[in-house]
């Protein structure tokens, strides 16, 4: 059983920057073997998937919205998995939450996608970018 956990969300300035952390726990599972996605969802608007990075991390992905501003890794000692977020604006403003990754999606696409076979995701945390 595998969970997910988000962490680093909250009010941030226009401008400003921000890392969260997918902190995975469980028992019986190995991290390295999860491609793990961000997603985030607005309200009144359809989740998007911002970004994901495979178990290695040697492929990572990157929704055309935010590319140039997102930075994904991963520390597989830690169970963990970073988005750092940079010149942050209004419209970043959502629930942000990690998920199990659909691999193949990544390997032969340029979407990030759930997982079919798993469904691992962690509650979301706010993301509030206002000044």
């Amino acid at each position: 059983q595998l969970t997910l956990v988000e962490y680093g969300g909250g009010l941030v300035q226009p401008g400003g920057s921000l890392r969260l952390s997918c902190v995975a726990s469980g028992s019986g599972f190995l991290f390295p073997d999860y491609a793990i996605a961000w997603f985030r969802q607005a309200p009144g608007k359809e989740r998007e998937g911002v970004s994901c990075v495979s178990g290695n991390g040697e492929l990572r992905k990157y929704a055309n919205s935010v590319k140039g501003r997102l930075t994904i890794s991963r520390d597989n000692a830690k169970n963990t998995v970073y988005l750092e977020i940079n010149n942050l604006q209004p419209e970043d403003t959502a629930v942000y939450y990690c998920a199990v990754a659909n691999l193949y999606v990544m390997q032969t696409s340029e979407r990030c996608a759930p997982s079919a076979g798993h469904n691992y995701r962690g509650p979301g945390i706010q993301v509030t970018v206002s000044s």
